[in-house]
């Protein structure tokens, strides 16, 4: 489909819609022959230009009588967004083509201007034995980027089909975190053989990165950042980076250190191009930087890069040395990391890495019959309460109201409990604030449990008893509502507490959201549904 553009032609000021082949060729539409012919015949002759922003600034008024008086086809604009938007992605079916007709020239050249990301999922609709095959015709810096993107499963059979040379050109064009990430995700044999294949430097800082404990900012963190002294120039600096930019991770934030490699301040590529050339780093940096430790957990670093806007953020050391910096894409994996995990977690899994489709049953299997298990194994609690008041159901209608409680009790728990966690994981609430969230939530469940008590009053004597013929006394109908009341506010208050205790164990309070909540709430709504029935209708 032609993009169409509103052009005017220079001596009549009307506005009329020409594709770009017609303003390549300077052709007109036929002109409005309607009062004169040969006004129509001059116009059509009129030279095209573009309705552009000099046109605005010389004739504001014009410009916007032209924009109200063209009309919009808004099927054609939403058409022209879907093929822009096709176009920005790497189309995979004509990849797969191309492979299978082994016509690897035009795949080459295809895939020359395709995101690394996208070509990761190439990958991932590729036969295995055309592996190899397709990450050889890639250039060699786009090769080492699409290399970080595939999952370590692929990355390892992809290194053990290369030779030394093609490993080492791969292993050079690396990060030093991805190297450390290849080196801990590798089983030892590869190990072996990634090391042999990087140069001595490369080896020290991949073992240094890999001292680091597994979720702290240390191990997340990039040695390839550009450090400037304060009493550089401006120009000494712009010409430090030009000279380093190609082998570093980021360079739009620079890093001021002292002659111990204390940092001392930032200074931005803006700041550079907007001061005087002659002018002292120590001048123009920021001496307020906001930093992390070595050790501090990655998931508190994510936090902080997020609040406060950054695309970098310097790691030091006890003695508040430089030693690297974690960018805000390494932040970003780390937010995502946690939000799967939590997310198994919070469903009764365990985590897992790969992609629902790469995943094997086998494993599927394994990350969820741990927990499946375990709620088995409590719900015994359950049929053991229900087991000693057997003959209180016998001589009711109680029995029937079971599901009804347990499922409010276990629905009410899972929203205290998912709010809890969400906040203790944006940082919002901490364990000295239990006090407040258990007045809070204390509140939240008299309204709620009375709304649903009163609901249930009436729909137990008007669909129980009235439609489907039960026989339901009033003081049943009380039982049922008391239960309901105290059931959500045992549970609220359950969902609220037990992720707060959970965090100051040192557990992850994703552990305590839906299956275990409800686990619990089920036996606590059971014992007070029976206590307050043997209590009310001496059964």
């Amino acid at each position: 489909m032609e993009t169409k553009e509103r052009v005017l032609t220079e001596e009549t000021g009307e506005d009329v819609i020409v594709t770009p082949a017609e303003e390549e060729e300077k052709v007109l539409p036929e002109a409005d022959h309607s009062e004169s012919g040969e006004a129509g015949a001059e116009d059509a002759g009129a030279e095209v230009i573009e309705f552009s922003e000099a046109n605005e600034t010389e004739d504001a008024d014009a410009a916007a009588s032209v924009t109200r008086d063209v009309p919009v086809d808004t099927k054609e604009a939403a058409e022209a967004a879907e093929e822009a938007a096709e176009a920005r992605g790497l189309d995979i079916e004509a990849a797969l083509e191309l492979v299978e007709e082994k016509r690897y020239a035009t795949l080459r050249q295809m895939l020359r201007d395709a995101e690394p990301a996208d070509i990761a999922e190439l990958f991932y609709e590729l036969p295995k034995q055309q592996y190899a095959v397709v990450f050889r015709i890639l250039p060699k810096e786009l090769a080492a980027e699409v290399f970080v993107e595939l999952d370590s499963d692929l990355q390892q059979i992809l290194i053990e089909s290369f030779s030394d040379l093609e490993l080492r050109d791969v292993l050079d064009e690396l990060y030093m975190d991805d190297a450390a990430d290849l080196v801990e995700e590798m089983p030892a044999n590869v190990v072996k053989r990634i090391l042999q294949n990087v140069t001595p430097e490369a080896r020290k800082i991949v073992n240094e990165l890999l001292k680091y404990p597994e979720d702290s900012a240390g191990s997340i963190m990039t040695t390839e950042f550009v450090r400037l002294k304060q009493d550089m120039t401006v120009d000494d600096a712009i010409a430090l980076i030009r000279k380093v930019a190609i082998d570093k991770e980021t360079i739009y934030t620079c890093y001021v250190t002292d002659r111990d490699s204390h940092l001392i301040g930032v200074v931005t590529v803006k700041d550079l191009l907007c001061a005087a050339h002659d002018a002292k780093i120590a001048d123009i940096m920021e001496d307020h930087v906001i930093s992390v430790n070595t050790l501090e957990d990655k998931e508190d670093v994510a936090a902080t890069i997020s609040k406060y806007d950054a695309l970098a953020l310097p790691v030091v050391d006890a003695e508040n040395r430089l030693v690297g910096i974690v960018t805000v894409d390494d932040a970003i994996d780390v937010m995502q990391d946690e939000a799967e995990e939590d997310f198994a977690k919070m469903n009764a899994m365990l985590p897992t890495e790969k992609a629902y489709l790469r995943t094997s049953p086998w494993e599927l299997y394994r990350s969820r019959i741990v927990w499946l298990l375990l709620l088995m194994i409590s719900a015994t609690f359950t049929g053991m309460i229900i087991a000693s008041f057997e003959d209180a159901l016998k001589a009711t209608v109680l029995a029937m109201f079971i599901p009804m409680l347990m499922d409010t009790g276990g629905n009410s728990g899972s929203q205290a409990s998912v709010t809890v966690i969400r906040a203790i994981s944006l940082g919002e609430v901490e364990f000295t604030d239990i006090m407040r969230i258990i007045w809070k939530e204390m509140r939240v469940a008299l309204l709620c449990g009375g709304s649903l008590a009163v609901v249930a009053f009436g729909k137990i004597f008007l669909v129980d008893k009235l439609i489907m013929g039960q026989d339901i006394t009033v003081p049943v109908a009380l039982v049922v509502c008391l239960t309901l009341l105290a059931t959500v506010f045992c549970a609220k208050m359950l969902g609220c507490t037990l992720p707060l205790i959970a965090s100051k164990l040192g557990f992850d309070p994703a552990v305590m959201a839906s299956p275990f909540i409800t686990t619990i709430v089920d036996a606590v709504s059971l014992v007070v549904f029976f206590t307050l029935a043997t209590v009310l209708l001496h059964v």
